[in-house]
């Protein structure tokens, strides 16, 4: 098998990352996956955020956690896997998504460049949409403001990225998701 099919077998996400910072080179191999990742017509309408500022990742998930208490099942599902929804990553990138129709499929596949590219260096990460909680509250537009949305903007996905404290296996293949036609 193949370096890359390999990559996409393996790669499982994370849900329990060590504090240990990513090196300045492993940050910027992350960010040229995602600048590398293909958009409808090439139009790229994303802007990717890096965050690594800890005490900021900390108030962004104490928002998501607040935010998800109206949800009993949900909020358990988080307590019961530590009362976080970024997992203690340190380093957590935002794409943000400029609202045009392409924009929201064009995220999904930077995110998807992210973790492999994460997994490729060794790292692990989880791909976040609950992140989105955090910036539709009433602190929505601080922290919006804070993480440097640029003008027009807006939470199309993140990716919590670090080193692995545990892992786990990828999940098995469901091939009973699968059609076959001609």
């Amino acid at each position: 098998m193949n370096e890359i099919l390999k990559a996409i077998r393996d790669r499982n996400s994370c849900r329990d990352f060590s504090p240990e910072p990513l090196e300045a080179s492993q940050i910027t191999e992350l960010v040229n996956a995602a600048l590398a990742a293909p958009s409808a017509m090439n139009l790229q309408p994303w802007h990717i955020i890096v965050l690594t500022e800890k005490q900021l990742i900390e108030e962004l998930d104490a928002e998501i956690m607040e935010y998800i208490k109206h949800d009993a099942e949900w909020h358990k599902r988080f307590m019961d896997r530590g009362g976080t929804v970024f997992y203690d990553a340190p380093c957590i990138i935002f794409i943000a998504q400029d609202g045009s129709d392409a924009a929201p499929l064009d995220c999904g596949i930077v995110s998807q460049n992210i973790a492999l590219a994460a997994h490729s260096l060794g790292l692990g990460s989880v791909i976040c949409g609950m992140a989105r909680y955090s910036l539709i509250g009433e602190k929505g537009a601080d922290f919006t403001r804070r993480l440097k949305f640029p003008q027009g903007y807006t939470f199309g996905m993140s990716v919590c990225v670090g080193k692995v404290n545990t892992g786990k296996a990828p999940h098995e293949l469901d091939t009973n998701k699968v059609t076959y036609i001609g």
